[in-house]
Formats: structure tokens, C-alpha cells, sequence
């Protein structure tokens, strides 16, 4: 499919042919590709899908300024970045990766004459060849314990009839320990309603909860540190 080649119907996609065409002609010195990411990327965005508009220009600074506000009723989110600062990216590992690296994987160009977004996903790819498991687990680790901290607040939380702020914990504890199934096994998301969809964390209450969050513990430990130690394993 053509780069440019929306369905007619389609609003979001128009409304990506029509920044496009701005960006590029306004700052058409500066700016090396342009490009969408999410669902508009994947071809299956809904009315309810936002348009996420990555510019990639040649040096700091230049291009337009980064955004996120409705345009025609449609909310784009307007990312603005170097090329070499979009390769660095893709081949930083964090605590985030199951939710960015599909941004990184699936891209659609919509100007890109020199091919940087395919240059963007292949710098992720062999990151991901080079990594070690242990890299992975000690991510996982991280999220882990915020799984667990906002798992025991919002038991502490319940217990005192503070349901909301309650249920709000409950949401961040599981999509951290979605975000722990997710580094343990390579396996990343749309995005964060897709991570605790898949994982089957959606609907897991505090009891569920408690019990994933001790078997991933068990996994961790057993790939080499516990989740809980010492002072000086603190600083090892």
C-alpha cells in the first residue's frame, strides 16, 4: 500500500495525509520523516483512536513543537525528535519497553525517503538479539516492586473503606506485574489496556493479585536475585 493511501472514509488517516503535507512543506529543510505509529500504524483504528504523529527531523530543536491536543475532534499526539535520537531510543532497554517497543517494531511511513523508520526498527531488533536474559529480569524487577507497593496500599487503602483511591492502585498494581509477564517473556503491548488484557490481569482482585504477584517473585528468584534482600545486595 502506497504510503499515502488511506481509506477514504477514514478520518484519522486523513487527518495524517493532512499534517503531513503541512509539516513537510513548512519545515521541509528540517524534518527527515514523518510517520504514525499505534493503531493508525497497524490498520485497525476506530473511531476512538488517537492519530500519533512522529516527526524526525535532522537536528534539535527544528521542525514543528511537539503537541497533543483534538484537531477536527481527533486527538493527536505530536512526537518530535532527532533521527539520532530516535535510534538511541530504540535501543534502550527500561522498564517500559512492553509498552513503546511496538512503536518501534510497527510504524507506518508517511514521508521517508532515506528509510529511517525502517533504520529505527532493525537498531531495535538487534538490540533485542544482543540483550541477555538477565537484563530483562532485572526490569521486571523493577516493575515488580511497584506491582507490589501499589498492591499493599491499596489492601491498606480497602480496609479503611477508601475504595476509590483503593481502585486506583489496583489498576497501577496490575499493569505492573502485566508489565512483569510481559519482560519475563519478550512480549510487548499495544498498549496499556492491551498489556492487562493479555496477561489476564483486567479483572484480577486483590486475592488474584496477591498470588501472581508471589509466583512472578518466585521467578524472579529463581533467575538469580529475590525480590527481597539484603542492604548490601542493595548496592550489588
Amino acid at each position: 500500500m502506497p504510503q499515502d493511501e488511506w481509506d477514504a472514509a477514514n478520518p484519522r488517516g486523513h487527518l495524517a495525509t493532512r499534517l503531513r503535507d503541512v509539516i513537510a512543506r513548512r519545515w521541509s529543510a528540517e524534518v527527515r520523516a514523518i510517520g504514525v505509529h499505534g493503531s493508525l500504524a497497524h490498520g485497525d483504528d476506530t473511531d476512538a483512536s488517537d492519530v500519533n504523529l512522529v516527526v524526525v527531523t535532522y537536528r534539535s530543536g527544528a521542525g514543528p513543537r511537539p503537541a497533543l491536543r483534538r484537531v477536527d475532534g481527533i486527538l493527536v499526539d505530536l512526537t518530535v525528535l532527532t533521527a539520532d535520537e530516535g535510534l538511541r531510543q530504540a535501543r534502550d532497554l527500561t522498564a517500559d519497553w512492553p509498552l513503546i517497543a511496538d512503536r518501534y517494531v510497527t510504524s507506518r511511513a508517511l514521508h521517508d525517503p532515506h528509510g529511517w523508520f525502517a533504520a529505527q526498527r532493525d537498531a531495535h531488533l538487534s538490540r533485542l538479539a544482543e540483550s541477555r536474559p538477565a537484563e530483562f529480569s532485572g526490569l521486571a524487577r523493577r516493575n515488580w516492586c511497584r506491582a507490589s507497593a501499589a498492591h499493599a496500599r491499596a489492601v491498606h487503602l480497602a480496609q479503611w473503606y477508601e475504595t476509590d483511591a483503593a481502585l486506583l492502585l489496583m489498576a497501577e498494581a496490575r499493569l505492573h506485574a502485566a508489565l512483569v509477564a510481559g519482560l519475563l517473556s519478550r512480549t510487548y503491548f499495544r498498549n496499556r489496556a492491551d498489556a492487562v488484557r493479555r496477561t489476564g490481569l483486567g479483572g484480577a482482585d486483590m486475592t488474584e493479585l496477591s498470588a501472581v504477584l508471589k509466583s512472578q517473585a518466585e521467578e524472579l528468584t529463581a533467575r538469580g536475585r529475590p525480590v527481597d534482600g539484603s542492604l548490601a545486595a542493595l548496592f550489588e
